[in-house]
């Protein structure tokens, strides 16, 4: 049987956790490892392989399918986390699967506002009320607090340069 190494990102759990497991696995082995592996799985819970758009379902013996070397699964209580991005005096706000990348949502939100992309690629995503900016590749469901399932971001220059 080919196992492969995969990357756990579990809601509210700022740590990554390695594990191994088959290829051709079950959601009831899944499960099994999230548990040996300190991650609570319940009825509330969803489980979204990579950038998936829906959470795995089934039952214990079905077959999980998309797993490859390097998967990463993430873990948490949100099927979708609805973001809202904040560009000059324009809102635009979309649902997102908890896998999205920050570069996704940079992209969705370039599209919507129809920036050129030069001035695209000098503005960045800064989380609402902070300082704060996530890299291209963090994961949304790493950036939740509690069980809230929102996020919000505005869309402002890299780098101001005052003259």
């Amino acid at each position: 049987m080919n196992n492969v190494v995969i990357f756990i990102q579990a809601h509210g759990r700022p740590d990554i956790v390695e594990a191994e497991i088959a290829v051709a696995t079950t959601l009831g082995e899944l499960r099994n490892v999230l548990a040996a592996s300190g991650i609570a799985v319940d009825t509330e819970t969803v489980i979204f392989i990579d950038d998936a758009e829906e959470p795995l379902k089934g039952e214990h013996h079905h077959p999980v399918h998309g797993l490859k070397q390097g998967s990463r699964i993430h873990v948490g209580r949100c099927r979708r986390i609805a973001v809202t991005v904040h560009f000059l005096d324009k809102i635009e706000e979309h649902p997102f699967s908890p896998g999205a990348r920050m570069r996704a949502v940079k992209e969705w939100a370039v599209r919507k506002f129809k920036m050129d992309p030069k001035d695209a690629a000098e503005h960045v995503l800064q989380l609402c009320s902070s300082t704060g900016r996530p890299s291209s590749d963090t994961p949304l469901h790493q950036l939740l607090h509690g069980h809230d399932c929102n996020l919000c971001f505005d869309l402002v220059p890299e780098k101001r340069v005052e003259g």
